[in-house]
């Protein structure tokens, strides 16, 4: 998935309102934050397969390190006590560490049978990208329904934080469109470099962010 995972960053800000969207957004996220430095390493692999399924080109040939849902729990569980020893917040320590297993359980919907419980474990896969329309659904319903939940509990400081917000929400799925409609790759490499650019939405999240209030108590 792709706008999924930004759906729970956006809805955990409800569960943990003092935590930045740009925090929320490398938990939710951090799988796949980490991948292309993994596959520029040669720790990963993927492959060029088009029509593997009817959404992705790509064949996720190893992935343990970032993907399995043991690897994920356990970056999770070094997010949280990272945040926490920076701002003594429990409830958002333990919201940060959910949020980055919640990548494997969205990915396992929407994957053929690549996704690890562990590292050269069995691996497992609904399929959802087998189908073209229920992911664009899946998709897309998840992200309305994180918006709706992030802009109940917060509100723009000043038009920095309405713009540099709804500027966001529209680039995403500009991006993931743009992603579906385009040829297959060239190349991995390309693949790893180009992934590196999300690292961008961290910061911009947080900026964001800053710029808003929360209603939460």
């Amino acid at each position: 998935m792709f706008l999924g995972h930004f759906a729970v960053a956006l809805g955990a800000k409800k569960a943990a309102p003092e935590a930045s969207l740009g925090t929320l957004v490398l938990a939710a996220q951090f799988a796949d934050l980490l991948w292309p430095f993994f596959l520029l390493l040669g720790w990963e692999q993927v492959r060029i397969a088009p029509g593997i399924t009817r959404v992705t080109p790509l064949d996720f040939v190893s992935f343990p390190y970032s993907h399995s849902l043991c690897a994920e729990l356990l970056w999770g569980l070094g997010i949280s006590i990272v945040n926490f020893a920076l701002r003594r917040n429990t409830r958002a320590a333990m919201v940060l560490a959910a949020c980055v297993p919640s990548h494997w359980v969205l990915d396992y919907v929407a994957h053929r049978p690549d996704m690890p419980l562990f590292p050269g474990g069995t691996r497992y896969g609904l399929g959802l990208w087998n189908s073209f329309p229920a992911t664009l659904a899946a998709e897309f319903t998840l992200f309305a329904v994180g918006i709706a939940v992030y802009l109940s509990v917060t509100d723009a400081k000043d038009r920095i934080g309405k713009w540099a917000l709804w500027s966001l929400l529209i680039f995403l799925p500009l991006v993931y469109i743009a992603s579906l409609i385009s040829p297959p790759p060239p190349s991995v490499q390309v693949i790893a470099v180009s992934a590196l650019a999300m690292w961008l939405i961290v910061p911009w999240a947080a900026w964001a962010d800053r710029h808003r209030s929360t209603s939460v108590p």
